[in-house]
Parts: structure tokens; sequence; C-alpha cells
């Protein structure tokens, strides 16, 4: 490969090639990178033209590798490999103070700010960025490395991560008012399943599935009503008659709205927020940060 070739493919572009290439699949590539279908085919058709050689062949049913394809992808997959080690190891040799904290909207703010109380005082040196994430990337920017520790409810779509339960809560029904259930003191999953709902979009994946309880759904398909990345999209939908949703307890304190009601459903289990983390990723700060938040969670508290 030419010195010029070496230069003009990147690391995006072959991680492209490998996620696709296990998959198989354009739109499920999409959902795992976080990145559209045309982004990504647009990358492909780039790494091709750039190796000189189809990688795939595909037609409007399939997506197969070719021989070239199927050739180069152990080598492709080698090289990240050892391009993944090679920044676990800067990420543990190197003490970065400046730790990126994510997390799922929803979570709470009021909850985060519980977890790092008295970090200026036990932890000098450290700053501390947060970013609130939406339903799109359920990790909360762990999978697109964007944050060191993060905020987060299971399940998530994430090899390697270590997680401790910080918070528990119930399931909840978000209902139009004026919905025929709306008036219940509780509900049981079964009587909802047949109601449209509004969910996440495509690209939260298992949690996506999670929070339309597809578990208790028997492979009968959802009726989906519409898609929201937000809890203010979500209300509102609601709100409207779209549908209902399905959310937890302290969305009923944080997300109160004129036009909506929420009824406990009582036979669903716990769900819990934990913090989430790349153990072979965390600086010594990011470390020493973790273990502060852990000992400031409400369960450790109680």
């Amino acid at each position: 490969m030419s010195q010029n070739l070496n230069q003009s493919v990147t690391l995006r572009l072959l991680r492209y090639f490998d996620v696709l290439g296990s998959e198989l699949n354009y739109r499920r590539a999409a959902e795992k990178l976080f990145i559209s279908q045309p982004a990504l085919s647009t990358a492909i058709r780039q790494l091709e033209q750039l190796v000189g050689d189809r990688l795939f062949d595909r037609d409007t049913r399939s997506v197969a590798l070719t021989a070239f394809g199927q050739e180069w992808l152990p080598y492709v997959q080698a090289a990240l490999r050892e391009v993944s080690v090679a920044l676990d190891a800067a990420s543990t040799l190197v003490d970065h103070a400046h730790v990126r904290i994510g997390y799922l909207i929803g979570t709470g703010a009021d909850l985060l700010f519980q977890l790092i109380e008295g970090v200026d005082r036990d932890l000098p040196g450290i700053t501390i960025e947060t970013t609130e994430y939406n339903f799109s990337d359920p990790t909360a920017g762990l999978a697109a490395g964007t944050s060191d520790i993060a905020l987060i409810r299971p399940p998530v779509e994430m090899d390697g991560l270590e997680m401790a339960v910080v918070a528990e809560e119930s399931w909840v029904a978000c209902l139009p008012r004026t919905h025929r259930l709306a008036s219940k003191s509780n509900l049981r999953i079964d009587e909802l399943l047949d109601e449209p709902i509004v969910v996440a979009p495509e690209t939260a994946g298992r949690w996506r599935d999670y929070w339309m309880a597809k578990d208790a759904r028997g492979g009968k398909p959802a009726v989906i009503a519409g898609e929201a990345a937000t809890y203010e999209a979500e209300t509102m939908l609601v709100s409207t008659g779209v549908g209902l949703s399905f959310t937890t307890s302290s969305m009923v304190r944080l997300y109160d709205r004129p036009g909506i009601r929420f009824v406990p459903i009582i036979d669903r289990p716990t769900s819990f927020t934990t913090l989430a983390w790349n153990p072979s990723r965390l600086s010594v700060s990011a470390r020493k940060l973790v273990q502060h938040m852990l000992h400031h969670s409400p369960l450790t508290q109680a």
C-alpha cells in the first residue's frame, strides 16, 4: 500500500468496514455506529475507491463480502484491536484531570449533582464536564468515546462495561389524560400491550426494545405510533393522544405536564440507574471520581 494510501485510509473508515463486514446489514451497522445509512454507504464507497477494489456485493435485498473483502477483513480487525490496546494503555498511563461525565436524559441532574457533591473538596484539581444525551445513544457517550463515565439506564449494547447500581425505580405508564385507563390507580402490563406506543429511535437498539416491553409481547409486534428522542418530545406526543409510553417513576416528578397522567405498572421488573465505565479506559483521576460517586450514591447513603 502506498504512503499516500496509508495516510488517506482513516481508522474511522476501517471501523465502518469492520462493523458492516460483521453485520452485513446497512441499517444494523449504521445503528451500531450511530450514523445514518447514507453516511455509511458514502464512507464504504470512499474506502473502496482508496483500496482500489469492491469490498461488498450488494443489491436491494442482501449485502455480502467480496472475495477481497473476506480476505482483507481479518487484517483490518487485527489492526483495530492493536489500536484499541494502544489507546487503552494511553488512558491508564496518562492521568487526565479533566473527566467527562455523560448522563442519559431523565436520569436526573439532581442525582448527578448528589453523586459529584464534594468533588472540589475531596478531589482537588479534577475538573468535570457533564453532557446530557438523548435516547438515540443510551450509552450516554461511552460507545462513541465522548464520555469517560456515564449515568445510564440499562440495557445497553456495549461490551466491556462495568456498572454499579446507584438508583432503583418502578415502571409507570404515561397516558393521555383522556385515555380510558388514565383514571386507574395501577395497571398490569398486559392491559397496555395492544395500545399505540411512542418509542425511542431505532439507534437505541436493545434499550428501545426494553422500553416497549418487547419481552412481554410474545413475539407480537408493538403498534408504534411515533418516535421521540427526548422526554419533552415523548410527553408532547402522549399529551396530544398519539399514543402512550412506558417510563420510570421519577418522570412523575420531572416531566408531569398538562394533558398526561402517570399510572404505576405493578408487574414489571425494577428499572435500575447505573454508573457505567470502561475500566480499561479510565485515567487515574476518573477512577478516583468513580469511587467518589459510588460513595455518594443514594443506595450507599440509605
